[in-house]
């Protein structure tokens, strides 16, 4: 009786999988590799071959009249030039510069990105017109980012609209100078180009939400900026981590921007490295290139540990 029972208790062996599965399991894994071949491809011969020759320049020598293949550091000596010094060197000053304009682009852009994916989201009802709202913020795209950006000149220049319009209603007495060739229009700029990536991000989370989580939150009685703040924007953190990647990315790295909205006067990383390779120092721009490669990917780093993009996805 006694052996009954233990055999009984005992595991029962494992069944071996038939060889049939196991090869449709092969085939099924060999088909994915293959439909992922062609992309992978891409990336590698258009993003990791061109970085890795970025990275191998940026360890050149080069002088006035040429580039000498041979390995040094000095160029990324000369990037951090006076930086173990108490004040602060040339790049630290101009990094500053740039996440200033980077952080403020951000605000405002997930201000007024949050702000029209919610209305498209939660008070527009028909399909057709969120598609034609959503239309109406890809035109802007259809021109040049250089038009775009001239088209506030006439705007904001000394004897721009603006100032016609605001020294024909009396409010000021003279033209004011900082609307043009400033960080403020710089700034609007980078809002004007870049909002459009943190509406569709955060627009496509909010899409997502279950409508009945909303009701039982009024239900249980919480107002509407509860319900916001504890539901909406929980459940948005997914677009909103994409939508910044998206905009800080593209800030970091901009140089037309700065170049035409700052009047050539604003330094930025980006355009230091544009300066540089203007003047055909392809070591130097390179060796900044890989040191804003990798600030942005401590930015980006630092925002994934904040969203686990990969589970709330």
């Amino acid at each position: 009786m006694t052996d009954i029972a233990l055999s009984a208790s005992a595991p029962a062996p494992a069944v071996p999988a038939p060889a049939s599965l196991t090869a449709k399991t092969r085939r099924r894994q060999a088909l994915a590799y293959l439909q992922a071949a062609p992309m992978a491809l891409v990336f590698l011969v258009f993003f990791v071959v061109p970085l890795l020759l970025t990275l191998m320049v940026s360890f050149w020598e080069y002088n006035e009249y040429e580039i000498i293949p041979a390995f040094t550091l000095q160029n990324y000596v000369d990037v951090f030039d006076g930086c173990a010094a108490g004040d602060l060197c040339t790049t630290f000053r101009t990094y500053l510069s740039t996440l200033k304009f980077c952080a403020l682009t951000w605000g405002f852009t997930l201000l007024i990105g949050f702000t029209v994916a919610y209305f498209v989201a939660f008070h527009v009802r028909s399909k057709t017109m969120q598609m034609a709202l959503f239309l109406l913020c890809t035109i802007p795209f259809w021109t040049s980012n250089v038009i775009r950006m001239i088209s506030w000149i006439p705007l904001l220049g000394r004897n721009g609209l603006v100032n016609d319009t605001l020294m024909g209603m009396g409010i000021i007495k003279s033209p004011i100078e900082g609307l043009l060739y400033s960080d403020f229009s710089v700034v609007l700029a980078f809002v004007h180009l870049n909002t459009v990536f943190m509406i569709v991000p955060i627009f496509n989370s909010m899409a997502r939400i279950d409508r009945s989580l909303l009701e039982a939150a009024y239900d249980s009685g919480a107002t509407g900026w509860q319900t916001l703040w504890n539901v909406v924007v929980p459940l948005t953190k997914p677009g909103i981590a994409i939508g910044s990647i998206f905009v800080v990315t593209l800030v970091m790295g901009d140089f037309v921007t700065v170049g035409v909205m700052g009047g050539q006067q604003i330094a930025s990383v980006g355009k230091v490295i544009q300066v540089q390779m203007s003047a055909l120092q392809l070591p130097a721009a390179a060796a900044n290139a890989i040191v804003l490669l990798a600030a942005v990917m401590v930015m980006i780093a630092a925002m994934t540990r904040l969203i686990d993009l990969r589970k709330e996805l």
